[in-house]
């Protein structure tokens, strides 16, 4: 028999051993290949964002970061494939604004984004930008309030697809504004604007990485911008919020892992990417991009970001009653 304090002794030790294997397995993060998974198309701000963030991780770790593009279901795809992975660091998802999004529109998902990923860090924000043809009436947004009042359902606003962060900016502005507005979606912000400078559609919330060269080239007249401040690639803009106190829009990109990653992990990981975001060459890109740096951020301060997100727009979208399943 073995004694008590043995006993005791080496239940301890046993005890221990899983947290020390993890604390062990976390210092020699990573030793093979990561696989960063995208959920959107080849070439999209996602896309080209996280290539961005991916080659100085792996210039720091010594491993591949790779980027996986796997587009579909409006970024449900990746997402599943990435909570159903092995929670060991290796599989990461860049995540953005649509994840949020998509919690709200979709009521049959096999997951749940808020419970079923953990978050590592923010990147950037993309803010939208109100804008309109050239030939429209309205040369402000109080102008606009009021022409869409005065002409209930004749305006149409052009989106990137149902359920996008251009279609819900639009369905919170018109909340917010108390008009009514006929959503017309377009596959991407292409053809959107195709349209809209043409003359087809008259209003569009776009994302800045899209519309600032038909903004700059007097193609498309801004009203606003979605941002609660003044952007300085568009200064004599107004915001949003000037017109409609409190009114916030724009789409977001961060990485996340599947729940259950190790937190010695997920804290490497943090620190690194907000290294990486820091960077002032980094910073250069992705504001040539249209894009707002992030502050930098812990996993717990992503979290309460990613449920407030998820709460605004789940408002959002009951309200306009947008359905996709």
């Amino acid at each position: 028999m073995i004694p008590r304090r043995r006993f005791l002794h080496l239940a301890a030790g046993a005890a221990a051993l899983p947290f020390s294997a993890r604390l062990v397995w976390a210092e020699g993060y990573p030793s093979r290949p990561v696989h960063v998974l995208v959920g959107q198309a080849a070439g999209s701000s996602t896309d080209i964002t996280g290539r961005l963030i991916a080659q100085p991780l792996s210039e720091h770790f010594g491993q591949p970061f790779v980027i996986d593009v796997r587009p579909g279901a409006t970024g449900n795809i990746a997402t599943e494939a990435v909570v159903r992975a092995a929670p060991d660091g290796y599989t990461l998802l860049v995540m953005n604004s649509q994840n949020t999004i998509n919690a709200a529109l979709y009521t049959k998902l096999t997951f749940d984004f808020v419970r079923d990923i953990a978050p590592i860090a923010l990147v950037d924000r993309v803010p939208l930008v109100m804008e309109v043809n050239p030939s429209f009436p309205a040369k402000t947004v109080p102008e606009f309030i009021a022409y869409a009042k005065a002409h209930p359902g004749k305006i149409n606003m052009a989106s990137a697809g149902i359920g996008g962060p251009q279609h819900v900016a639009g369905e919170l502005f018109k909340y917010m504004a108390g008009v009514d507005l006929v959503h017309v979606p377009y596959r991407g912000s292409t053809p959107a604007l195709v349209d809209l400078m043409a003359g087809q559609v008259q209003v569009m919330f776009d994302v800045t990485p899209s519309s600032l060269p038909h903004i700059q080239a007097g193609k498309l007249r801004p009203l606003a911008v979605t941002t609660l401040e003044r952007m300085d690639v568009l200064p004599n803009v107004p915001a949003m919020t000037e017109f409609l106190p409190g009114y916030e829009a724009f789409g977001w990109i961060g990485f996340a892992a599947p729940r259950g990653t190790p937190e010695a992990i997920i804290d490497t990981l943090n620190k690194q990417v907000n290294a990486v975001v820091a960077d002032p060459q980094v910073q250069a890109r992705l504001r040539g991009l249209g894009a707002q740096v992030m502050p930098p951020s812990t996993p717990a301060e992503v979290a309460k970001f990613i449920a407030a997100d998820t709460a605004k727009w789940t408002k959002v979208v009951k309200f306009a009653g947008i359905k996709v399943d």
